[in-house]
């Protein structure tokens, strides 16, 4: 079917946009696997195996645990290698959570840039080098009969590791580091590393497979020694591995955490540990502060950063100030969908944050898996009575901000739960108030008419508050209208009597002579209430739907409730085209879905790394993009109840600003167009 001509150009330039991202994505991926000019033995082994790679674990820790229930000497060592695997792995996610929440907000970040979809992408791989030491410690135990029937504690063993560690450790850590930023080695292996200049926790580890073998053979001094001397035990072997850990992630997690009151009892601390702050300036300045975790060996031989007592200090106050914290002008405010949605945001696992949610059925025993690990987290976070702050964008000048309501769309559909969520809802109003946010967006099931009336209930209860509500209804429409196929004569409009967004749709295709047909009397006479008289010749009641097929419309406009009998009763070919909120189940193969009212950011969109429920990347819903539009054009209404921006207003000023349509199309199991 042909598309309107007034909107084929801008159609064509979004699908083009789009792909030019996947593209690039792509290409960008494939140069970030390996560092600019990769060398010998930069590939991990298991590269290509994804997650299939924890298979190499498993026959060591049948093994392992095999021997130790059946076995009279009983080999901790071997024994506790999986246990500390996964402790491992938690206490990484646990890291990379809590940095993402503090720098979320722009106070508590050290290095003020935006973090991308490319770093993501390039580390996704941090678990390589906690799967490497797993396998070598099995190896090693194995190999060495020294290394087995080890006791659980030898204090010895503690004196000895420390000893090495800051001793040859540290300073052979101090040359090699300085050695890999020579441009020989430094194009071949490090650059990998300093590609992010705004770091996470996980950066720490992320290097190629070479560089990780060096690093790994200087961390096995001290252990290799303990072995060979018989001072080694479980607990310091493994309690060495978790000390690395968190001195990397320290270094890494882009927000100021070392209490000043450590280094003001005990000066000398000062060149034993270093800070977030003393680390960063190693990312953005390259050639400075190259230590290990002791910044001793930087300041013996010339090559600590002068700034950086400065910046530790000025940063830790900013953290401790929250009243310095910038006004966030736009707040963003959503739920949770299902309890595996709170893994998939910006704060849970990053590498899902930065895929969209996966919509088929096929997924559904992955949503099960992932439901049952963030259960505990979300019957932690049912308990917490406001919203909290997920993700911190930018655009030109603007600060956004998204928050999200710890609830669940089935919460929103039942009237005892709705209660709950209204007083949560509200609390999280006032607080976007309060913080002096100029606008607030209700997205998804947040702007419920039997919530709030598309927002005006807040409106009505303080007629003089300051952040403007918008629902985003006129860009949302506009939105949809650029979806309908050029050409189309008339569309099938399902929907409920006394839905906004329904009224404004027909209301904008009545006006552009496009016949509207209605199979629900309820919404047919409400509708001729909100169309202007001269515009009702082109509303339609079909009144025989009960007896037909379905109608003769080749384009459905479909709302939340479109329950799998109605699709039944399309013509093969047939568009559905979604106004709600959320998608449509998919159940007929030969006909077309769209996707739900989104937009393209414009490029100048910072700090977007996690895409927004199951839009893809840098593409965001039109709710949402209503209220930056609102912000940027500097309106002082709200758009919320009866109120409307207009929708040619609202989609002329959010192309302005540089958002462009989004169209993903597919059939049933087939791949999005």
């Amino acid at each position: 079917m042909d598309m309107p001509s007034h909107t084929h150009s801008q159609l064509c330039e979004s699908k083009a946009l789009v792909a030019s991202y996947t593209q690039e994505a792509r290409k960008r991926n494939q140069q970030h696997n390996m560092a600019s000019k990769p060398g010998p033995l930069s590939r991990w082994p298991w590269q290509d195996l994804g997650n299939y790679k924890y298979a190499l674990v498993a026959p060591w820790a049948v093994r392992s645990t095999y021997r130790f229930v059946t076995s009279g000497e009983r080999d901790l060592l071997a024994f506790a290698v999986l246990p500390v695997l996964l402790l491992r792995l938690l206490y990484s996610q646990l890291w990379i959570t809590v940095s993402r929440h503090q720098t979320a907000r722009s106070r508590h970040r050290i290095v003020d840039k935006s973090l991308d979809f490319d770093q993501v992408d390039r580390e996704r791989n941090w678990d390589d080098q906690i799967l490497l030491t797993a396998l070598l410690f099995y190896v090693v135990n194995a190999a060495l009969p020294a290394a087995q029937s080890l006791p659980w504690w030898n204090s010895k063993g503690l004196v000895m590791v420390s000893l090495l560690h800051a001793g040859p450790v540290e300073f052979l850590y101090y040359w090699l580091h300085r050695a890999l930023h020579h441009h020989y080695l430094y194009s071949r292996y490090h650059s990998h590393h300093h590609a992010s200049i705004v770091t996470e926790p996980i950066t720490s580890v992320i290097h190629p497979f070479a560089e990780e073998l060096v690093y790994f053979t200087l961390f096995a001094i001290p252990l290799l020694t303990m072995v060979g001397t018989g001072t080694a035990s479980v607990a310091v072997a493994n309690g060495y591995l978790i000390y690395i850990d968190f001195m990397n992630y320290l270094g890494h997690c882009n927000f100021e955490v070392v209490p000043k009151l450590l280094f003001d009892v005990f000066p000398p601390l000062k060149y034993l540990v270093y800070t977030p702050s003393f680390h960063s300036l190693h990312h953005t300045q390259f050639r400075t502060n190259y230590s290990l975790f002791m910044p001793l060996y930087d300041h013996l031989y010339g090559t600590a950063d002068k700034s950086s007592d400065d910046l530790y200090e000025r940063k830790l106050m900013q953290c401790r100030n929250e009243e310095q914290e910038e006004a966030p002008d736009v707040v963003h405010l959503t739920h949770l969908t299902t309890p595996a949605s709170l893994l998939r945001l910006r704060l849970g696992f990053a590498s899902l944050a930065a895929a969209p949610a996966p919509l088929a059925s096929s997924t559904r025993g992955c949503t099960s898996v992932l439901a049952a690990a963030a259960r505990p987290v979300a019957a932690l976070l049912g308990r917490t009575a406001t919203a909290f702050r997920s993700e911190a964008n930018r655009l030109h000048k603007l600060n956004l901000e998204t928050w999200v309501v710890p609830t669940y769309t089935s919460q929103y559909e039942s009237k005892q739960g709705l209660h709950a969520v209204g007083r949560l809802v509200e609390k999280a109003v006032a607080d976007a108030e309060a913080s002096g946010a100029r606008v607030l967006t209700l997205g998804l099931l947040n702007q419920g008419s039997e919530l709030n009336k598309n927002g005006e209930l807040y409106v009505i209860r303080k007629p003089d508050l300051r952040t403007k509500i918008v629902d985003g209804t006129s860009l949302a429409a506009a939105a949809v209208l650029h979806m309908i196929p050029r050409g189309t004569a008339d569309v099938l409009l399902l929907g409920d009597a006394g839905a906004k967004m329904a009224a404004v749709l027909a209301s904008a295709l009545c006006e552009r002579g496009i016949q509207v047909q209605m199979v629900d009397r309820d919404l047919y006479e409400s509708l001729k209430q909100e169309v202007r008289p001269e515009t009702h010749k082109h509303l339609l009641l079909l009144s025989d739907w009960s007896r037909s097929r379905s109608s003769s419309s080749k384009v459905w406009l479909v709302g939340d409730k479109l329950t799998d009998e109605e699709q039944r009763r399309a013509q093969g070919g047939v568009h559905f085209v979604p106004y709600s909120q959320f998608p449509p189940d998919a159940v007929r193969g030969d006909c077309v879905y769209h996707s739900t009212p989104a937009l393209v950011v414009p490029d100048a969109f910072e700090n977007l790394h996690a895409c927004e429920n199951w839009l893809p990347r840098r593409v965001m819903s039109a709710w949402r993009a209503a209220g930056i539009v609102h912000a940027l054009q500097g309106w002082d209404d709200h758009e919320c109840g009866a109120r409307v921006t207009g929708v040619d207003k609202a989609w002329r000023a959010a192309l302005a600003h540089g958002f462009r349509p989004y169209d993903r199309h597919h059939t049933a199991g087939g791949a999005s167009k």
